[in-house]
C-alpha cells in the first residue's frame, strides 16, 4: 500500500479538520483534540458537500448542511439524515508530515 503525503501536522489545529485531495480523491483530515489523524472521504454521503468545513468533536465529523456526523474510525453515520457511511483511509505521521494512503493492504 502507498501513502502519499498531503501536509505538515501543523497544518491541521486540534479539534478541526482540512480537506485535501489524494490522487484526484477529496480527504478530509481530522485531528482530534487528543492529537489523532483520521481521514475520511471529504464528501457527506447525504448531501453531497464538504466534510472538512465541518465541525470534529468526539471522535466525530459533522456535516455543517445538514448536522450528519461520522464516525471517525469506522466512517458510519452517527446520526441521520445520513444512512450511508464515508470512506475512510489510513494515516501515517512521519516526522511532522502527514501522509495517508487510500488503498488496502495486500
Amino acid at each position: 500500500m502507498s501513502y502519499v503525503k498531503v501536509c505538515a501536522l501543523a497544518d491541521i489545529a486540534a479539534g478541526t479538520a482540512l480537506a485535501v485531495e489524494v490522487d484526484g480523491t477529496p480527504v478530509a483530515l481530522a485531528r482530534t483534540a487528543g492529537d489523532e489523524v483520521f481521514a475520511v472521504n471529504d464528501v457527506c454521503s447525504h448531501a453531497e458537500v464538504s466534510l472538512a468545513e465541518g465541525e470534529v468533536e468526539n471522535g466525530t465529523i459533522e456535516c455543517w448542511l445538514h448536522g450528519s456526523c461520522f464516525d471517525l474510525r469506522t466512517g458510519k453515520p452517527t446520526n441521520p439524515p445520513a444512512t450511508q457511511p464515508v470512506a475512510t483511509y489510513r494515516v501515517k505521521v512521519r516526522d511532522g508530515d502527514v501522509y495517508v494512503s487510500l488503498g488496502s493492504e495486500d
